[in-house]
């Protein structure tokens, strides 16, 4: 089934809650006590939207759109899978057979599969502005990057540096030289998803509501009391990512690791997709169940508490070995071992669950210094999201 249209014309009012109530005072309650400035959420089944509503202040009302962060990595995959599903692009094969000024400094080995796993050896290749606005700088500055460990021996997470090598391969493989047309034009026009895109030109950036840094750090007071070992300091300060994406350019770049944008709407319609092909017909089932359901990483997340990645060729999977399969990706505890997805920094959520048909997405303009209240934030929004919905389909 393929989702229905994007709910974002002009003059739209949000859905309304009904049974969804609680979930949506749940969300209230963090811009009335937690400071958050604004936040949308939408969950889906079937491919129909069962709620969606934006709370505080927005620019654009219901149309507003948020900086999804890497719930975009989600969506570059996905024009991956497609590629593969063509015959374009092998998984097997090192990314230097598609981009050949890749193949420097012991990278001429590392295979599309590890880049998509997160197991490439690069997790911190730099990509700045001077590289990122032109397809040769970024395959200029491929060029440079040198590896940290062997391909394939651990995971660690590339925040930005796969998605840059992802999208050249997207233009590579699909001989278009904007990979950010490439998205728009195999995924998010198909499906109808009008706000969802990664690259926004500036003179369209009306609706996008401004990133806000909220609260301070997790001190380990706040980890014990939680009952959690305290995590490594994140790669990226977080004040330095929440107004990184404040940048009119950097919108209009498109950074594939974590900038595009959406509505809740969009993104939790796009997971339906995933659920519900083929529809639209953009993906094979074979290529679309290896995608979202195999778990091809599960080196120790050392970036979190060690637990297994759980990563598929795109997303990560929910699975069962808790109490880290509730708190990854903020899949929460009334989600099925099956769930996949890929959360965003500062609090997104985005995931979809084969067993209920439920996608839930999150969003936020309040970027959340403390981990452990976006963790406990998130684990309470996505089990009323189920808890909500099916009292509302019972």
């Amino acid at each position: 089934m393929a989702p229905a249209p994007s709910p974002n014309g002009a003059g739209l009012t949000d859905l309304p809650t009904g049974p969804l109530g609680p979930l949506a005072d749940r969300v209230r309650r963090e811009l009335d006590e937690r400071g958050l400035p604004a936040a949308q959420f939408a969950v889906a089944r079937e491919g129909e939207l069962l709620a969606f509503e934006t709370i505080g202040a927005v620019p654009a009302g219901a149309s507003t759109r948020f900086v999804i962060w890497s719930c975009t990595k989600a969506v570059v995959a996905s024009v991956v899978w497609q590629l593969v599903d063509e015959g374009l692009v092998d998984y097997a094969k090192p990314v230097a057979t598609y981009l050949p000024t890749f193949a420097t400094n012991g990278k001429e080995h590392v295979t599309v599969e590890q880049v998509l796993l997160h197991t490439a050896g690069f997790p911190t290749a730099p990509m700045g502005p001077s590289y990122w606005s032109t397809s040769e700088g970024r395959r200029a500055a491929f060029a440079r990057w040198r590896l940290n460990w062997e391909p394939g021996t651990r995971y660690e997470y590339h925040q930005l540096a796969a998605g840059w090598v992802l999208a050249e391969l997207i233009s590579a493989a699909s001989g278009d030289a904007d990979y950010r047309d490439v998205i728009h034009r195999r995924v998010c026009e198909p499906l109808g998803l009008r706000s969802l895109r990664v690259g926004v030109p500036e003179h369209d950036q009306g609706d996008v509501a401004p990133v806000v840094m909220v609260g301070a750090p997790a001190t380990d007071d706040d980890y014990h009391a939680a009952g959690w070992r305290p995590l490594p300091p994140p790669e990226t300060p977080p004040g330095v990512a929440a107004t990184a994406m404040n940048a009119p350019a950097a919108l209009a770049t498109g950074i594939p690791g974590g900038g595009g944008v959406s509505t809740a709407a969009d993104v939790a319609l796009f997971y339906q997709a995933l659920l519900h092909e083929n529809g639209a017909g953009l993906w094979s089932r074979a290529v679309l169940d290896d995608a979202t359901g195999v778990v091809r990483n599960a080196f120790p997340d050392t970036g979190r508490w060690g637990e297994p990645a759980s990563r598929t060729r795109g997303v990560v999977v929910r699975s069962d070995d808790e109490p880290y399969a509730s708190l990854r990706h903020h899949f929460g505890p009334a989600t099925s071992p099956r769930t996949f997805g890929h959360d965003g920094a500062g609090g997104q959520i985005a995931w979809a669950d084969p067993d209920s048909g439920l996608s839930f997405c999150f969003l936020t303009s309040g970027y959340d210094a403390n981990r452990v209240r976006e963790l406990l934030r998130n684990q309470d929004l996505a089990r009323l999201a189920v808890e909500c919905a099916t009292a509302a389909t019972a």
